[in-house]
């Protein structure tokens, strides 16, 4: 079934946080040790909504799979038409096209709005999440050779890019 995408709303924290928790503690696509909190999910929901930030969730067949966002890409002055995006997928829902279906509507809603520029920062081990950008247009742009430290390794970061079509 093809993920129904919307706005994510307060109900759907705790299966978002759920997702994120999973994500911290078994792959390296976040660089982070500890689980996140409750309080502390519910105050980043709440500041992309104060700040205007889209957050999207995917629903397959009234469940909640994966959930992405895009934001701020650096926070100077300069960088205001930039904007760095994240997606997290359920691990029973990865390689089952919530990737493909949160990555371009994250990307349509960032053109429309008149960004110039989409960042992503992934783990260089993240074959997947590496492939789903690069299918919808992003180009590596940078590699950061052991900046990061998890799960007993050094971990490279890339930095793909994709430019954005200003809405008519």
């Amino acid at each position: 079934m093809t993920p129904h995408i919307r706005d994510a709303a307060p109900a759907d924290l705790p299966a978002m946080l759920a997702i994120y928790n999973e994500v911290i503690a078994n792959t390296t696509a976040i660089y982070s040790y500890e689980p996140r909190t409750a309080e502390a999910h519910t105050a980043w929901f709440e500041a992309k909504r104060a700040e205007s930030w889209p957050v999207l969730v995917a629903e397959v067949d009234g469940t909640l799979s994966g959930f992405g966002s895009y934001g701020p890409f650096r926070p100077w002055p300069a960088y205001l038409h930039s904007v760095e995006n994240s997606i997290y997928v359920a691990a029973d829902k990865r390689g089952h096209g919530i990737g493909s279906a949160l990555l371009p509507a994250i990307v349509d809603h960032a053109a429309r709005r008149g960004f110039h520029t989409m960042i992503a920062g992934i783990d260089a081990a993240n074959e997947g999440s590496l492939h789903l950008h690069a299918k919808f247009g992003f180009k590596k742009v940078a590699q950061f050779h052991e900046v990061g430290w998890k799960f007993n390794r050094w971990l490279d970061l890339v930095f793909l890019q994709r430019m954005l079509r200003r809405a008519d």
